[in-house]
């Protein structure tokens, strides 16, 4: 009786090592690569969806102003393809607030493309202590008041090339494709008449999405 089963027992067969090991090994290889191609899905897809350029940076210095007055300017676009929100300028690792930003979001595609020239100090003074920039042309009548800001960029007036920008409470939202200027107040004392010439780090983000920039500080005087 134990003879018969034993030899039942040895016409059976097992999967051999070998295959078994095969086996694994392909299966490993599968699921690795199956994994490494949604990671990198998933990071295509993070890229294309949400990103920003910055544009035509500028820092200017009042070059007599000891307390360190300065402002700056810069194009954002969003060039990705889902609404982002710029929620952060920097500059020299210091936050510029919000309610020293100055947006504008409706323009047109001369307007964003036309260069953020300095315009000078007098005129305009949203509500800060020290000189700002300076209204001219289609701004002379603009109000002057601690939340609006104007430009005319190419001083022709007629609403061509005019930046006209609120003071934000908040992060700037923009659609896929859109674009803003925003003109900033330096917080008094980051920037002095001694740094003009001199690279200084400004930083713009709009969530994970942008990064700093390496922008030379201009020295100017009251008329530019």
């Amino acid at each position: 009786m134990v003879s018969k089963m034993k030899t039942k027992l040895s016409k059976k067969r097992a999967i051999s090592t070998v295959l078994t090991t095969v086996i694994i090994l392909v299966s490993s290889v599968v699921l690795g690569s199956g994994v490494v191609l949604y990671g990198t899905s998933l990071f295509q897809g993070g890229t294309q969806t949400e990103n920003i350029a910055v544009s035509g940076m500028k820092v200017w210095v009042h070059s007599s102003e000891t307390e360190g007055v300065a402002w700056g300017a810069t194009g954002v676009r969003n060039t990705g393809d889902k609404v982002v929100a710029v929620d952060k300028i920097s500059i020299r690792g210091l936050d510029i607030p919000f309610g020293q930003w100055y947006a504008d979001t409706d323009l047109t595609a001369s307007e964003f493309q036309q260069a953020l020239n300095f315009t000078g100090w007098a005129g305009a003074n949203p509500g800060t202590t020290g000189g700002a920039m300076y209204k001219a042309g289609e701004c002379a009548t603009a109000p002057e008041d601690a939340f609006y800001l104007c430009i005319d960029q190419d001083g022709w007036g007629s609403g061509t090339n005019v930046i006209t920008g609120q003071a934000a409470t908040g992060p700037i939202s923009m659609e896929p494709g859109g674009s803003a200027v925003i003109y900033f107040k330096v917080n008094n004392g980051t920037i002095t008449p001694l740094d003009s010439g001199v690279s200084t780090t400004v930083s713009v983000f709009a969530g994970k999405a942008g990064g700093p920039q390496s922008i030379t500080v201009a020295g100017k005087s009251n008329t530019g």
